[in-house]
């Protein structure tokens, strides 16, 4: 074959990659280095999309197991400015409501409050508020007690207390039994049962519970309703919804407040959310940074490997097989760091998620994103040091050596 009909060889992508990672092993520590900054950025932005992923299945989870279907009403503004009072037989009326399929409430007891003993100031009450509660609450609300009883026929006609998680918390008293017993309203209560946490109704976390007789005969309890609590037909939440206030008090639905309680958390979820945006900033300037850090790799690569680049295009290599070397160098160095980068994130959010009791949950997405984003930084980063490599004439690059 005559020399005109010479043509330069091709590169296949194992030779490619061949050639590509035997410049990176020349300078493991640099490597390492460089592939930390990309790591680094991307581990935090899939720890951050894993954490948020992760709280947000814990949410589903807890509403699944809470339901969405519980609707509260309470009094809130009179005409006059003042609050407003619920009618006694709301309740009853309310529980006339076809799709309504249980309905009890709760009503504060004025002018009364708990204490650990009968010795603490009168000031000192702690926030805790002394309430009136039916004995179907729990079914209601979805409550459950974490020691001792919730009240029974028995126990709600008696100065018998039961008390929420951070009321239990604030008077010192980890559980029921063992005749424990409460100051309240200048008369000794017996401690029957300490409620666990209430995701859907946090204002009974911080409250004391008796007996709806109990309140009228100890503490003179008006026996006005100030939270009602109603579970739903799951397809009827929102027609209940619109009619809860007149039916509640029909006379000024104006001055009833209706609530949905599973609002508030995904609210809390949202506001999370924002949080996260920011983070994922954060972790995109901290992927650009690293980005800067491949792309200073390699370009001293470069400086430093002009005559073997010299060498190797006295010996045939074209520019194009110079240029896609150093690519592929770069797209190895950034895919090492995201790989390393999103195992390093999801060990962040399996540690964390498992330390707060939640799923681990890490989209794909976010694991495909972070490796995919690597090699697109990879390339942008490499592709002028290999531009440069390229047009280095072979004379000049073995001179210059």
């Amino acid at each position: 074959m005559s020399a005109s009909g010479l043509r330069p060889g091709r590169l296949g992508v194992a030779d490619l990659i061949r050639v590509g990672g035997a410049g990176l092993r020349a300078r493991p520590l640099r490597v390492v280095l460089s592939a930390l900054g990309i790591a680094l950025g991307i581990a935090a932005m899939v720890a951050v999309v894993g954490i948020s992923t992760s709280s947000r299945a814990e949410l589903n989870r807890k509403l699944d197991r809470l339901g969405t279907n519980l609707l509260t009403a309470g009094p809130g503004q009179s005409l006059f400015g003042d609050n407003a009072t619920l009618p006694d037989e709301s309740v009853a009326m309310v529980g006339r409501i076809g799709p309504v399929r249980s309905v009890t409430a709760t009503g504060a007891v004025a002018g009364s409050y708990v204490y650990r003993n009968d010795r603490i100031p009168a000031g000192e009450t702690g926030s805790i508020a002394v309430q009136a509660a039916r004995l179907d609450l729990p079914d209601t609300v979805g409550l459950s007690v974490a020691s001792g009883a919730w009240l029974n026929a028995a126990t709600q006609d008696y100065p018998a207390v039961v008390l929420g998680a951070k009321t239990a918390e604030r008077l010192g008293l980890g559980r029921a039994g063992d005749d424990r017993q409460v100051w309240l309203g200048q008369r000794w209560f017996t401690v029957v049962g300490v409620l666990a946490p209430a995701p859907l109704a946090p204002e009974l976390d911080a409250s004391a519970l008796i007996g709806w007789p109990a309140a009228r005969q100890y503490l003179g309890f008006d026996g006005h309703p100030t939270t009602i609590y109603t579970r739903t037909t799951d397809s009827q939440v929102s027609a209940v919804r619109n009619v809860l206030a007149a039916t509640v008090n029909p006379e000024h639905p104006e001055e009833v407040k209706v609530s949905r309680p599973s609002d508030a958390l995904v609210a809390k979820q949202a506001t999370n959310n924002t949080f996260t945006q920011l983070l994922l900033g954060l972790g995109a300037v901290a992927l650009l940074v690293g980005g800067v850090g491949v792309a200073n790799t390699m370009v001293i690569s470069v400086l430093e490997r002009r005559a073997e680049i010299g060498l190797r295009r006295s010996l045939g290599a074209t520019r194009g097989h110079v240029r896609w070397q150093f690519i592929v160098e770069s797209q190895l160095l950034s895919g090492l760091g995201g790989v390393g980068g999103v195992l390093l994130g999801i060990a962040v959010t399996a540690a964390y998620a498992t330390s707060q009791g939640w799923p681990t949950v890490v989209p794909v997405w976010a694991m495909a994103g972070g490796v995919g984003a690597t090699l697109l930084i990879g390339c942008v980063a490499g592709l002028y040091p290999a531009v440069r490599a390229a047009r280095l004439a072979p004379t000049e690059a073995l001179g210059a050596a």
